[in-house]
């Protein structure tokens, strides 16, 4: 495990240890963010904690171009109970993210730090809102990391059934028009497998980023 400096510099992924942890330390600065993204890092840790910097060696991923969306989600799209919009409201997206209480966890590891730093990226066009609206109220969304080839998933929530999902589905929908290799969810959980995702291993993965120096 690599300890960072102010050195804007990550080991290789190679050098991650058995749960996936490849350094510990440095900040949330846009460069050092958008160097970890474009090499198939991502920061993941407790608020209480130092920044951990994760590379694990299974990658939870959906390829656009071949996902299926279900019977059951093409009929609560047809019915058009729910609009979607892309960057209307990231402040409010993220925030829902960081608040929303989800079964089976204590608590989140979306801190005010990574908020600050991921509306940051968000100015600049590298981080994506996805909303979900029901009567003209926030209902569901999603945000994430844009690399131009491959997207990075960081959260979504919903506060009614399905609303998540139309977001997920949606930003399928848009990364496949617009030819996107894939779409990353990080780890394994049950709920993405539900979704439609799968693990690849990290070497696969990383063929189809295009590593920055």
């Amino acid at each position: 495990m690599y300890f960072l400096t102010k050195e804007l510099f990550f080991p290789p992924v190679e050098e991650a240890n058995y749960d996936g942890i490849l350094a510990v330390g440095g900040d949330l600065s846009v460069e050092r963010l958008l160097l970890a993204y474009n090499n198939g890092i991502f920061p993941w840790f407790d608020e209480d904690d130092p920044i951990l910097w994760w590379a694990p060696p299974e990658r939870m991923v959906v390829s656009p171009m071949d996902y299926k969306v279900s019977k059951s989600m093409r009929n609560i799209l047809n019915r058009n109970i729910f609009e979607v919009t892309i960057n209307k409201d990231f402040d409010s997206v993220i925030n829902n993210c960081q608040k929303i209480v989800r079964k089976g966890q204590a608590g989140t590891w979306i801190s005010s730090e990574i908020i600050k730093a991921y509306t940051e990226l968000h100015k600049l066009g590298k981080v994506i809102s996805f909303e979900v609206w029901q009567n003209n109220e926030l209902v569901g969304g999603l945000y994430g990391v844009d690399l131009g080839n491959v997207f990075c998933g960081e959260s979504m929530f919903s506060k009614v059934p399905n609303a998540s999902k139309v977001a997920f589905v949606k930003l399928i929908e848009y990364l496949k028009v617009n030819n996107y290799k894939l779409l990353d969810c990080q780890v394994h959980n049950d709920h993405l497998e539900k979704l439609g995702a799968f693990e690849i291993t990290r070497e696969l993965f990383m063929k189809n980023l295009k590593p920055i120096t």
